[in-house]
């Protein structure tokens, strides 16, 4: 009888190698498609040892991002007059750190991180001032090594961390539009807070601190808004400057905190000079308003023309100068 040809069998063995061989490229399209930096949910940090210790039991492998956004949010917060504990201030100094352990300038943040963590960092909103303002911040640079305790002074503990990390995580929420505007609302609070403070005889130093630290910190945030919409096309980015606008304007009709009437004021007339912009002229109008509001301030305190102007073109530059270092 004629044998019957041998029937070709794909050995185990190949099935196998190319199982795994499908598995690694798929794993590796996944790394490239989320960022390596994000590989992990929510970022690692439900698996970081200094994050489980300081944000507590929903910090665990396994726990929904969402979560333990809400977990952190709640370890943080500081009391109604926004002071903080040492634990606290603590928390988000372990999470900082820990999204900032990588290349701060690559780092994806989970979407599900974006708006919590922007309102945790808003709750801290002198500290994330100073820290953007970079100005007569000694305690701050001193303090902002990951191994350095949260610091002490008029009555509650202060969030330091290093520059790099900070506007890291400042660009990686921004792509959230809610999670930049909400940063944004807290600086222009914390700005006019400090305008307000300026005596009405301070000369000097004691008068183009304020508003010139003010204007670096929004300098930052305007740099940062640039980065974020830097390569997208004309419909996002657009789309993008929207969301953020009409989450400031909403805040025409948010608390104002503790803030006194003159720095409530400023507050309010600035975000009414925004609302009163055309919708072509809205955007630009962020770039500007550091001086806007120092000038508006400045003819509150019926300040000498030179003065005013003096003051105005430093308060011009400083912002020019911080929003350089970001720009993409």
């Amino acid at each position: 009888m004629p044998q019957t040809p041998p029937r070709h069998r794909t050995p185990a063995k190949a099935f196998i190698v190319l199982g795994l061989c499908l598995a690694l490229l798929g794993g590796v399209g996944a790394w490239l498609l989320l960022g390596g930096e994000n590989a992990e949910p929510c970022n690692g940090l439900a698996g970081d040892e200094r994050v489980q210790k300081s944000v507590g039991t929903a910090a665990h492998p396994g726990t929904s991002c969402t979560a333990l956004a809400e977990a952190m949010v709640k370890a943080s917060a500081g009391d109604a007059a926004g002071r903080h504990t040492q634990a606290q201030a603590q928390a988000l100094k372990d999470v900082l750190v820990s999204l900032g352990s990588g290349d701060p300038a690559k780092l994806t943040l989970d979407p599900a991180l974006r708006v919590p963590l922007a309102t945790a960092l808003a709750d801290y909103a002198p500290d994330l001032h100073a820290m953007l303002g970079g100005i007569g911040i000694t305690d701050f640079l001193a303090k902002a090594a990951p191994q350095a305790p949260p610091w002490q002074s008029d009555g509650t503990h202060h969030l330091t961390v290093l520059t790099d990390t900070l506007r890291g995580v400042v660009r990686a929420l921004a792509q959230e539009p809610e999670a930049y505007a909400l940063l944004r609302i807290a600086e222009t609070r914390t700005t006019a807070q400090r305008l307000a403070a300026i005596p009405s005889d301070a000369t000097d130093h004691a008068l183009t601190v304020p508003p010139t630290e003010s204007a670096r910190a929004l300098g930052v945030l305007d740099g940062i808004a640039d980065a974020v919409t830097h390569g997208k096309d004309e419909g996002r980015a657009r789309a993008w400057r929207t969301a953020v606008l009409d989450t400031l304007l909403k805040g025409q009709d948010s608390p104002k905190g503790d803030q006194d009437p003159r720095a409530a004021r400023l507050t309010a007339a600035w975000l009414q000079n925004l609302h009163n912009a055309s919708d072509a002229e809205r955007f630009d109008r962020l770039r500007g308003q550091a001086v806007d509001m120092t000038r508006t301030w400045a003819q509150e305190q019926k300040m000498d023309e030179q003065t005013r102007q003096g003051l105005l073109a430093q308060t011009e530059r400083s912002g020019l100068s911080a929003y350089r270092e970001i720009k993409p």
